[in-house]
Order: C-alpha cells, then structure tokens, then sequence
C-alpha cells in the first residue's frame, strides 16, 4: 500500500498522469513510443493491480481466520473497497480529466485503504501476542481529541495533495511567508492561498501533535503503547514539516518530495490506529 501511495506520488510529481494518454487499462504507445512518463504511469499500474489482489487475499483470510475479532470485518471491506474507489478514480481522471479539486481525493482515498491495510496487520500480532494495547483504557475528553486531530490531519492531507495538483509547491519560492505575492491584502493569486492554507494548517497540526503528546506523557506513564506511539508520532510530523520546508528550499527535489508522502503517510496510520483504541475504549466503558 505505500508502494501505491508513492506510486501515485510520483506520478503526480513527475507529470506522468497523461502517460498512456486517454487510455485505461491499456496503454497507449505502450510498445511503440516508450518515454520515462509512459513506463512510470504503466508502472504505477502495475503495483496497484497487483496489490489489489494481494488485498483481496488479505481481507478474505482475515475474515475467515479472525472475523470473530470485531474491527476485522469492518477494515476488510474498507480495504477492498476504498482500493477499488481510488483505482476508479484514477481511471476516471486518465479518461475524462477531472478538476484539481477531484485528483487531490485520490491520495487520501488510498490513505484510508492503507491504514485499514495497517490496522488489520497490527491486529494480527495483537492476536499473535506480539503486544496486546486491548486493555488500555482512553478517557472520553482524550478520545475526542484523537478524533479530532485524525479529521484534521486528513483535511491537511487534502490541502497539500490540491497543492500538488495545482502545481502549487514552488509558487511562493519561500518560507515561511510568500514574499514574491503582490502587495496587499489580497495579492495572493488562487495557488498562492492554497499554499498559505496548507502551510498554516500543518502548522496548527504540528502544534496540536505536540499538545497531545504532552498530555499522553503525563497521564499515561508506563503504558509503552501511547507514550512511545505518540513521541515517535510528534516526531513524525516535526520531520514532515523539515520535509515540507526542503520540498521549497530544493525546488522540489523529487526524492524529498516523495518522503514528503511517506512521513504523513505512515502518520496518518498510527493516528488511525489510536482511533481503533479510542473506539475500544468507548465500547469498554459502555459495558462497565
């Protein structure tokens, strides 16, 4: 599932989309008129189809082995299905185009496969006695907050791939203000305020992290599962933002910029997972 959140990254980035030209699944010019772009987009094709499958088996075992496990049926369809919804997606843009605005769906449509992906692995070494977070009780102000924070991170998410699609990432050529805008209070072109909202929401969002993180460290102490989770999470986004600062400092350096998916990736994740013990939690205390 990272292979395909990059994949569809680096598609993005490096202007491959029109690749195989209007045509879907096939490949236009496939044998006779090979470019970097055609065999990145065919490429890109190719993992996410053979992930599909490999998806598929994933859900169908879980369901058979640990359906009795109550998460697993739920993240097995959400799996197939938001696979299944992102591909279309993808299909669609290639034969009819879409709006910006539309193409900045598909990566957090993947985003939400790829964690159910996530969740279903960490409940499996759950069930293998790897560790077992099951008993962990989350007070209710606390869960909300994990809410909270996951819908914001999600809504960040969307504003930096409109970024992306926007072409966007280098229209203010600085940090942190955007001092090539035009003078005024609303000198900023379409592009430049995406790029503003962007940077002040991941900003908002790191501030955020780092408030939950310290609550986590004092009311958690001993429990290895939210202390370290939420330190290496902080963490995570701190680097995200270093990222995001050298995707403008490098003129979008193509393998910075590809990081720059993966840490928010893999952040959104352990954020989803803390969502499935949130959402424990608030069944444990139902039950008391």
């Amino acid at each position: 599932m990272l292979f395909i959140l990059l994949g569809g990254a680096l598609v993005t980035k490096t202007g491959s989309a029109d690749g195989c030209g209007q045509s879907w699944p096939l490949c236009e010019g496939a044998l006779t008129n090979i470019t970097p772009e055609l065999i990145i987009e065919v490429a890109h094709r190719f993992v996410s189809s053979t992930m599909g499958i490999v998806i598929l088996l994933l859900a169908i075992l879980a369901w058979r082995k640990i359906g009795h496990i109550r998460e697993v049926k739920f993240l097995s369809i959400v799996a197939v299905a938001f696979l299944v919804i992102q591909a279309l997606i993808g299909a669609a843009a290639v034969v009819w185009q879409q709006s910006d605005t539309v193409l900045a769906l598909h990566f957090g449509i993947s985003l939400i496969s790829f964690a159910s992906v996530l969740l279903l692995t960490l409940i499996v070494f759950e069930v293998d006695k790897k560790f077992d977070a099951r008993a962990l009780v989350i007070r209710k102000g606390m869960r909300i907050q994990f809410y909270l924070h996951t819908i914001f991170i999600y809504l960040v998410v969307y504003t930096g791939a409109l970024v992306r699609h926007m072409n966007a990432s280098l229209v203010c050529g600085d940090f942190p203000l955007c001092s090539n805008a035009d003078p005024g209070l609303f000198g900023l072109s379409t592009a430049q305020m995406v790029q503003m909202l962007h940077r002040g929401a991941a900003m908002l969002a790191l501030v955020w992290s780092f408030i939950i993180m310290i609550q986590v460290l004092r009311r958690y102490k001993g429990h290895a599962v939210m202390t370290k989770g939420w330190i290496i999470s902080f963490c995570l986004l701190a680097a995200q933002a270093v990222v995001g600062m050298l995707v403008i400092f490098t003129g979008m350096n193509l393998f910075v910029a590809l990081m720059h998916s993966l840490i928010i990736s893999v952040y959104f994740g352990i954020m989803t997972y803390y969502i499935m013990l949130s959402f424990r939690s608030a069944k444990y205390e139902k039950e008391l």
